[in-house]
């Protein structure tokens, strides 16, 4: 089955291009394009999308909003968003990655890596640019507000799980991951799945923003021992 991809984007010349290149993918095909990012919420409605690739600045309803607006509904609990910006160490894509983003990608990106990121996202994985990730952390930290309270879900979260977390927020992949502990990379990801569920995470991105906002893991933090 085709993975079912939303162009959001006000520049018609864009939502172009990157049809070009995803219709000519097999497994992979364009469903609709929206200019705005309520008209971009009304196609998630109106028919089956796995993947929205968002811009962040469009009229009307903005790439941020419209990413909330899907987060926050259930009847969309399957639809990921990539969010499509200009630069790579743009503010606004850490409040999209907060609004449940997950992930990003510079317009400039090549065929191949939008590819790759769409079918990532569809299976459930989160996107963060690793060119951009350290930044983009490191603005997360001085530009987000601190969290209001502190988590208390963070306490149904076991040992194992909190170790896995903090290698989650430092970048490493499933198979990264296990191999560093010695687990299956089908254990490692049972284990996310249930961080997940604990702390109320749509995906990946948004367990690297609570680790961070929750100060478990720091910028200038070294990857721990092995």
């Amino acid at each position: 089955m085709s993975i079912r991809v939303l162009l959001a984007d006000d520049q018609a010349l864009i939502r172009a291009g990157f049809r070009m290149i995803i219709d000519a993918e097999p497994g992979l095909e364009v469903v609709g394009e929206a200019a705005d990012g309520r008209e971009a919420v009304d196609l998630c409605h109106r028919g089956r999308v796995d993947v929205v690739l968002m811009d962040i600045r469009m009229p009307f309803l903005d790439g941020i909003e419209a990413t909330r607006r899907i987060g926050a509904d259930e009847r969309l609990a399957d639809v990921r968003v990539l969010v499509l910006t200009t630069f790579d160490d743009d503010d606004n894509v850490l409040y999209a990655l907060q609004a449940g983003a997950s992930g990003f990608l510079g317009k400039n990106v090549a065929p191949g890596d939008l590819v790759n990121a769409i079918r990532v996202v569809a299976g459930g994985e989160a996107l963060l640019s690793p060119r951009a990730t350290s930044g983009l952390i490191s603005r997360l930290i001085h530009h987000l507000q601190p969290p209001m309270r502190e988590l208390p879900e963070l306490a149904l979260v076991t040992d194992r799980e909190r170790e896995i977390l903090l290698l989650v927020a430092h970048g490493l992949s499933n198979d990264d991951i296990a191999e560093r502990l010695h687990l299956s990379p089908l254990t490692v990801k049972t284990h996310i799945n249930r961080t997940m569920i604990k702390l109320n995470a749509r995906d990946r991105a948004q367990l690297v923003v609570i680790a961070y906002q929750h100060h478990m893991v720091r910028p200038d933090d070294t990857l721990p021992e092995s």
